[in-house]
């Protein structure tokens, strides 16, 4: 993606969560100078891979296949074990009507797929097959605000804002913004999330979306300031 790209997604979300009046912590508007100026006492955004992140999934298609993403809290693992007591995450993504988060499924993680606002959010789900390269054709049994669901393998469950659905370890999903609606404000709150270990795409990678910088980052990425596995504790 180049990085006029990026800066136009960041900007247009944050017009977003200010007309939803979302608050998000002050350094998510720092700029490079500021992140220049800050040293140790910064480090757990750093550790813990905090802030804006941004995929189109190795599509080069991101208005159809791609995430915006506001990590806001999180903790990190060493050996699959939490290093700190943080054993939670919570985050934000802004959907796009019609575009696409592909199937995956999580090994370790819970989490709470939310519609806070905006259109509705079109989720699709199945179980991992047992090669984890494909849908396995069971019944899903789902969680929805509290309440029990029963739904073919594929089903599509249409959250309105408010609503959520939890899911759970290897328990496939695809999401994407109606594609007659507006464009929706998500949130995921979870246990301890680690995205480089903990996503499996049905057997196709997981990669960082390369940037092409065309011009000066806005907003930085988490990816401009994480630290390296080898910093971390």
């Amino acid at each position: 993606m180049k990085r006029s790209q990026i800066n136009r997604v960041i900007g247009n979300a944050i017009d977003l969560f200010n007309e939803k009046d979302v608050k998000l912590p002050p350094w998510a508007y720092w700029t490079q100078n500021n992140w220049k100026s800050v040293g140790p006492e910064a480090d757990e955004i750093r550790r813990h891979g905090l802030g804006w992140a941004i995929t189109d999934f190795a599509s080069t298609d991101f208005d159809n296949i791609g995430l915006l993403l506001f990590i806001a809290r999180n903790g990190h693992m060493h050996d699959q074990k939490p290093v700190t007591t943080k054993t939670y995450a919570e985050k934000y993504m802004v959907v796009q009507p019609g575009q696409v988060t592909p199937w995956h499924f999580h090994w370790q993680k819970t989490e709470d797929l939310l519609n806070r606002s905006g259109g509705r959010l079109q989720v699709e789900l199945a179980w991992a097959g047992d090669d984890e390269k494909s849908l396995s054709g069971r019944e899903v049994t789902v969680q929805v605000d509290g309440i029990e669901r029963k739904i073919s393998a594929e089903g599509i469950i249409l959250l309105n804002p408010g609503e959520s659905v939890t899911l759970s370890p290897r328990m496939c999903h695809k999401f994407s913004g109606y594609v007659k609606d507006k464009q929706v404000l998500a949130g995921e709150i979870s246990s301890l999330n680690d995205d480089s270990v903990d996503n499996c795409f049905l057997g196709k990678p997981y990669a960082r979306t390369p940037i092409d910088e065309d011009e000066p980052a806005k907003y930085l990425l988490n990816s401009d300031y994480a630290m390296k596995p080898q910093q971390l504790p």
